[in-house]
């Protein structure tokens, strides 16, 4: 298997995108924030002192995607058409349950945007709540589904909890 990242004298590169096809691209990720059912109920109440805990985290989340390029070394600047974050309140596992889409049509894939975008949302929560619950765990941030592109559709199966 060819190491596309790395060049003839074995340091890394960022890939050469120019030749390949624009296409329709999709990225899916999601990931957890394990929290106190204090905390949880705090946030469902909205009144984590520090403010609307999940809309921070939606906004943080969204700028992250946009940002990728940024913080990740070899990741290409791209155009991003559409990114949303989604949350759930899982009150069995007391935890949020965060997924993040993002869409572009472009020459490279937005697996990291999306990533990106949940792994900040993640972080935000956990800044604006560890004042009360610095045991906060996150966890599980993973690519659930990814299409476009040469390598085609990606689906994560069920994961067993």
């Amino acid at each position: 298997m060819e190491l596309t990242h790395i060049n003839e004298q074995g340091r890394a590169r960022m890939v050469d995108v120019s030749n390949k096809n624009e296409t329709l691209r999709e990225a899916v990720a999601g990931g957890n924030v394990y929290m106190k059912k204090e905390t949880l109920e705090k946030i469902k109440e909205g009144t984590i002192k520090k403010g609307d805990v999940l809309s921070v985290a939606q906004v943080a989340g969204i700028m992250g995607a946009k940002k990728t390029s940024d913080v990740i070394p070899m990741c290409h600047p791209i155009m991003i058409s559409g990114c949303d974050i989604t949350f759930l309140l899982n009150f069995k596992k007391n935890r949020v349950e965060i997924t993040a889409s993002v869409k572009n049509t472009g020459q490279t894939g937005v697996e990291m945007e999306a990533l990106t975008a949940v792994s900040v949302a993640c972080l935000t929560i956990y800044d604006m709540c560890k004042a009360i619950d610095r045991g906060m765990i996150v966890s599980d941030v993973m690519l659930i589904k990814k299409s476009g592109g040469k390598s085609g559709l990606f689906e994560r199966k069920q994961i067993k909890e």
